[in-house]
């Protein structure tokens, strides 16, 4: 585990290298939304994600970091002790029970899960079967209160490509599960306001961190990977 270390980019913006569960109880006071995007179960790690090699090949990719098991009732925990309004965990479809169990477990008011269309995901390559075209996004409100937001009664539907102009790919040293920016904007605007502080406890490169910027929010960035957390801070800066 890297040395913690703390970035003040400007006034509300504040990166955190390490690991959530050692800055937040001690170095976050408040922060009025969670907006996370953690790993996902280990089963699903076992089991996701595909490259194409030069040879035409598919090969495993396997994701560098290790699935959410281990860490998930404690980003529940700390999200109920730190936050005044909506908690946004990314997830697979299996993993939305497992979620909700937790939050429940600590307090927090389960809503519902969000789903993030992927128009242009990948094939199944192998064929037998259809692939994966969406991911969940778990909502809970750990505020008092009825939860509020600026959505109306919208559906919780998000169409965005998962590939994007620009976007490295994982197997040429790109971010594995890098979100786009216009997924996080909707996101933070349709659940935060101008003013508020957005926290993200898996940084990853700080897109998160782009959309409170643009959209006019604070934001606290943790993320224990130094590479992508010294990326985000070139990004935010």
């Amino acid at each position: 585990m890297p040395l913690p270390r703390k970035e003040i980019l400007a006034d509300g913006i504040e990166l955190h290298l390490g690991d959530f569960r050692e800055w937040a109880p001690h170095c976050i006071d408040y922060f009025h939304h969670l907006s996370c995007d953690p790993p996902f179960e280990q089963r699903s790690h076992d089991t996701t994600g595909s490259i194409r090699r030069a040879d035409g090949v598919i090969a495993p990719a396997p994701l560098a970091f290790d699935g959410v098991d281990e860490m998930r009732d404690d980003m529940v925990l700390r999200t109920k002790m730190k936050c005044s309004g909506w908690m946004l965990c990314f997830c697979t479809t299996e993993g939305v029970a497992i979620w909700r169990d937790s939050i429940e477990k600590h307090g927090l008011k389960y809503k519902t899960p969000l789903i993030w269309n992927k128009p242009d995901s990948l094939p199944k390559f192998n064929g037998q079967g259809p692939s994966h075209g969406h991911e969940c996004i778990v909502s809970a409100w750990a505020g008092s209160g009825y939860a509020r937001w600026n959505g109306g009664g919208r559906r919780g539907v998000f169409t965005h490509n998962c590939n994007w102009p620009g976007r490295e790919p994982a197997h040429l040293g790109g971010h594995q599960t890098a979100k786009p920016l216009s997924l996080m904007m909707e996101l933070v605007d349709l659940f935060s306001n101008r003013g508020e502080t957005v926290a993200d406890f898996c940084m990853g490169t700080g897109t998160t961190g782009e959309a409170c910027i643009r959209l006019g929010r604070k934001f606290i960035g943790i993320e224990s990977n130094p590479k992508w957390f010294t990326y985000a801070c070139r990004r935010l800066e």
